[in-house]
């Protein structure tokens, strides 16, 4: 029996987020092997590679062509933010920090678009979203403190600076894409070209572009195909056939919970009970604050 486009979308969802959930695992995995640099550069061509594949078996390469040299200066600055400042400081987070403190801490991106688009949207903000946005915080402090906020000693300072300010990276990305009514893939495809020489440049100048490893080089490919490529057309295709996007939206918090499975499984992490704690109230405040949204914005 055929599937019907509402399990489909489920279908489709579902991969998205398992493949979401093992990507924290792959980054501290590759950066076992590779420098941060390295690894966003040999990603980023892969990504590059993946999402060509993808324009060209869909017969839609020939959108590019609709670009304006306007259209082309946006899509340029779109990739210095991502994919190259937003995995630049991404990487450099799970650098410093075990996976199951650096992936809670930046999925806290959902509550700092809520907080930027009050000044760039200018998005009214009520007591619901600043009850959310307490909520995300306070679980922000629990993983940082590792269970004890009232010390404030954080695992690394440094490191936890560097996983939320790539949240404000993602988001002012994500604020500014959607301005972009082009095709989104054929969008991203350009963020990652126009992307490529900052990197190579960055790379060059402060690690070195050769791949390191063979281990390195599979899990920048795995990371560029599964992170950066495939997973945001399969998602596109989710919210394109479902009849409900609340309904597909939801399963997305379920990848922070496995993501943890993945990484005691795969990095070997024992995972703590403030990483479970501090997750909850991230998870719970970014609800709260979905549920808060005004209808304008959706």
């Amino acid at each position: 029996m055929p599937l019907t486009r509402q399990q489909k979308a489920y279908v489709y969802a579902g991969a998205t987020v398992l493949l979401w959930s093992t990507v924290a695992s792959a980054f501290k995995l590759s950066l076992g092997h590779f420098h941060p640099l390295q690894l966003l550069l040999w990603a980023d061509v892969f990504s590059i590679l993946c999402l060509g594949a993808v324009l060209g078996v869909s017969g839609r390469f020939r959108l590019l062509a609709a670009y304006s040299k306007k259209d082309l200066w946006r899509a340029a600055g779109l990739g210095a933010l991502n994919p190259f400042l937003y995995y630049v400081i991404l990487f450099a987070a799970y650098d410093l920090l075990p996976a199951q403190e650096a992936q809670p801490l930046n999925y806290t991106w959902a509550i700092t678009l809520s907080l930027l688009a009050i000044p760039l949207l200018k998005q009214p903000v009520g007591v619901r979203e600043l009850a959310a946005i307490f909520i995300s915080y306070l679980g922000v402090i629990i993983i940082s403190t590792r269970g004890d906020p009232l010390a404030m000693q954080f695992s690394s300072g440094p490191g936890v600076a560097l996983a939320l300010g790539s949240t404000v990276v993602w988001a002012l990305y994500w604020i500014y894409s959607t301005r972009d009514h082009h095709d989104p893939v054929a969008g991203l495809f350009l963020n990652f070209v126009f992307a490529l020489p900052l990197i190579l440049v960055t790379c060059t100048l402060f690690s070195d572009p050769r791949p390191a490893s063979v281990p390195g080089l599979i899990g920048a490919a795995y990371v560029g195909v599964f992170e950066m490529g495939i997973t945001f057309v399969l998602w596109l295709n989710a919210l394109k056939l479902t009849q409900s996007t609340s309904r597909i939206s939801t399963l997305i918090f379920f990848s922070p919970f496995l993501s943890l499975v993945f990484i005691h499984l795969l990095v070997g992490e024992m995972i703590r009970i403030s990483t479970i704690a501090g997750l909850v109230l991230i998870v719970a405040g970014s609800l709260l604050q979905r549920t808060s949204a005004p209808k304008s914005a959706h």
